[in-house]
């Protein structure tokens, strides 16, 4: 298959294909309010530490509120949750548009309606990710990631230049209220999107408690770890062009508002290229060198944007620097989506876009600090260098390749029918699993439990250990705690069938007749009866 026909898949199926279109429209809008709140800062205020927290006031909520709203959700249904969002946005963007036509915005309160946005953004943006795999196959799931790349970028490429044009026309108050139009497409097709039924058997996790599962998954992950820290950093470098463009358009180059829009065209424009090429980047390149490609390009776009006195020359190397924003965090997006089972995937998401944007948001503002304390070109300068930093993490924390990992679930947990009447609150459960093991064989059997022991506390287990029989020195037993009886239950429904390989070496290595035995108790607590009355006493006292 055809490297084009390949990334257009995912337009097969219907629902992921009128979303895409209506997120067009809906990004479109949201570019074009970019640009008007960013030319509109750089016009109210000399500091370009305010022009910087624009982007800041983006990005900060995100790193926020990120982690709840992946965990509503994996909770709730995701297209109610986006319907929300969008709904919110649409109301703050008019909000916004108002206050501009009547001339009544101050540098906080632009601030405080674009930071409104992001949190719109933040609330929205878990279920739209985690729900792309809800439209497609799993083997469509890296080329439909590109392509939302893509299409936000299409409108990049286009949209600023737009913007410019609407800001030089009619003002950031049309900027804003085209913004809040754009809305319209996005809202129309989530009404008529059909979600499947949801077919949950086990009651829905407290929202704490699903916070800490979705912690705990990605602590217990390391491959998810890498791709975060370098997220993270990518994050932290690459939001010195975007944060500092409005100012390089009307100092460096000496531009107006369509500059600026066009420099952003051309930074758009570079990200189509980007998506367009990403297919076959990835059948030549490893993802580590992805990654550092992309930590390159932004570095040679900064330094010369830092230099260049020139809108073309400036606008050339943005071009780079687009490209290698969508070989980067499509690759980490997508990382993060394969290595994660739908149960926990907007969690897992959220947390990466938590620290990728929470890079943006700290970069945003620290990039604006040094350009108030010395100048726009010695910020871009510093910017550059620390991307050659965040490549060179690499050589310790390389990105994992993808696997083809079947993170379905397992679904071969009955739960067992228990001659206590257990209520699904009942707990704390401990679960104790006995196996024989051949002396030649106890090197193989450890390293299995190790990784027993990572999918153990990743799927939600507390307190295993591992134990070894004095007397029966071929016995071994493992050992973990839940809270309760649904807990048990849900940290059996979480393995996938990856996860089968862990327990099928497990049981090739056991060497009993019968299979191992599992052993399923409840914790009680005692009381001595001699000392009942005196407890009973201090029990009275209190």
């Amino acid at each position: 298959m055809s490297q084009q026909s390949s990334l257009l898949r995912p337009f097969r199926h219907a629902t992921f294909r009128n979303i895409w279109v209506a997120s067009i429209a809906s990004n479109f809008g949201g570019l074009i309010q970019s640009v008007g709140a960013g030319w509109m800062m750089a016009s109210i205020s000399n500091s370009a530490d305010m022009v910087a927290l624009v982007q800041t006031s983006t990005t900060l909520p995100i790193m926020i509120f990120a982690l709840a709203a992946g965990a509503l959700a994996d909770s709730f249904d995701r297209r109610r949750i986006m319907l929300s969002a969008q709904v919110f946005m649409l109301v703050v963007s008019t909000a916004l548009a108002v206050a501009a036509w009547f001339n009544v915005l101050s540098p906080w309160l632009l601030l405080t309606f674009t930071f409104l946005i992001g949190c719109g953004t933040a609330l929205n943006n878990p279920s739209w990710q985690a729900s792309v795999g809800d439209m497609v196959p799993r083997e469509d799931l890296a080329a439909a990631v590109t392509l939302n790349s893509m299409g936000f970028n299409i409108t990049r490429s286009l949209g600023p230049a737009i913007g410019g044009a609407i800001v030089a026309a009619a003002g950031a108050a049309g900027a804003f209220a085209v913004n809040a139009v754009s809305y319209i497409a996005i809202l129309a097709a989530l009404l008529v999107w059909k979600r499947p039924k949801d077919d949950r058997t086990l009651p829905r996790e407290s929202f704490a408690r699903a916070i800490g599962a979705g912690i705990r998954y990605v602590g217990m992950s390391p491959n998810i770890g890498k791709v975060m820290l370098r997220g993270f950093a990518f994050g932290l470098s690459a939001s010195a062009i975007l944060a500092l463009l409005p100012l390089v358009a009307r100092d460096h180059v000496q531009g107006g508002p369509l500059t600026y829009g066009l420099l952003l065209g051309c930074f758009g424009a570079g990200a189509i290229a980007g998506a367009m090429t990403s297919s076959r980047l990835r059948e030549k390149l490893s993802s580590e060198w992805i990654v550092r490609l992309s930590f390159a390009g932004f570095f040679l776009a900064a330094l010369v944007t830092a230099l260049s006195t020139s809108a073309t020359i400036t606008g050339a190397v943005l071009l780079i620097a687009g490209a290698s924003w969508v070989w980067a965090l499509s690759l980490f997006n997508t990382t993060v989506q394969l290595s994660t089972p739908r149960w926990v995937v907007g969690r897992a998401l959220s947390i990466y876009q938590a620290t990728t944007f929470g890079g943006m948001a700290a970069g945003s503002w620290l990039w604006g600090e040094i350009a108030d304390a010395q100048d726009v070109s010695t910020s871009l300068i510093v910017a550059a260098f620390a991307m050659i930093a965040g490549a060179a993490l690499g050589l310790r924390y390389a990105l994992p390749e993808f696997k083809a990992l079947n993170l379905d679930p397992l679904n071969q947990f009955a739960e067992p029918n228990l001659p206590l009447d257990l209520k699904s609150r009942s707990g704390p459960i401990v679960v104790m699993i006995d196996y024989e093991i051949a002396e030649q064989d106890i090197p193989d059997f450890l390293d299995a439990m190790t990784e027993r022991r990572r999918i153990r506390i990743r799927d939600g287990a507390g307190q295993w250990a591992l134990m070894r029989d004095l007397e029966k020195p071929l016995i071994w037993t493992e050992t973990y705690h839940v809270p309760t009886w649904v807990e048990y239950v849900r940290h059996n429904m979480r393995r996938t069938k990856a996860d089968a390989e862990n327990g099928d070496r497990l049981r090739a290595l056991h060497s009993g007749e019968e299979p191992p035995r599992v052993h399923r108790m409840i914790e009680r607590q005692t009381i001595i009866p001699h000392d009942y009355e005196r407890f009973k006493q201090q029990m009275d006292m209190h």
